[in-house]
């Protein structure tokens, strides 16, 4: 059997550390999200790590720095909203992912939904989620979430993350 020649060789394969991770994971398109919760004050960040876990019972998956300003609301929340983005919502994921930046300051529009959590408006689809558990991984903890109430009848066409930056679905 012989190596195919695009595979690479051992000779140009680079060791695992973080920039390979980041490079490699910059090849992979994902959809965006912005995940809420509420504490003594709202927060949010905006994921590209969300992941449909089970649909019995309905468990999502998503990871956060613990280094993130967002950690210690969500550390410790109950409950958290996961909103999947449409491709108009650039700015407002941008919004999300900036550190220090006041996310839910106008032009956010947003209120509160079951459970106290935030809710954005505009979105394609959101659900609000039971915090099942936290579980160590790194730097970041991965959440298990119980999905307990949702709407996905936002009008568009999902909002992707590729190469570093947002970018529409083509058809």
């Amino acid at each position: 059997m012989t190596a195919s020649p695009d595979l690479g060789t051992p000779a140009t394969a680079t060791p695992a550390t973080p920039g390979l991770l980041r490079s490699v994971f910059r090849r992979h398109a994902a959809g965006v999200a912005v995940i809420t919760a509420h504490g003594t004050r709202p927060a949010g960040f905006t994921a590209t790590s969300l992941t449909s876990v089970a649909a019995e019972p309905p468990l999502v998956s998503f990871g956060v720095g613990t280094g993130s300003s967002s950690w210690p609301v969500l550390a410790e929340a109950e409950h958290v909203g996961v909103h999947i983005l449409g491709e108009h919502q650039q700015d407002l994921a941008a919004t999300f992912a900036r550190s220090g930046a006041d996310r839910f300051a106008p032009p956010t529009r947003w209120h509160r939904g079951p459970h106290g959590v935030p809710l954005l408006e505009g979105v394609l689809a959101w659900m609000v989620c039971r915090v099942v558990a936290r579980v160590p991984a790194g730097d970041h903890r991965l959440v298990l979430a119980e999905a307990v109430v949702g709407d996905p009848s936002g009008a568009g066409r999902p909002l992707l993350y590729h190469q570093g930056r947002f970018n529409a679905l083509r058809d």
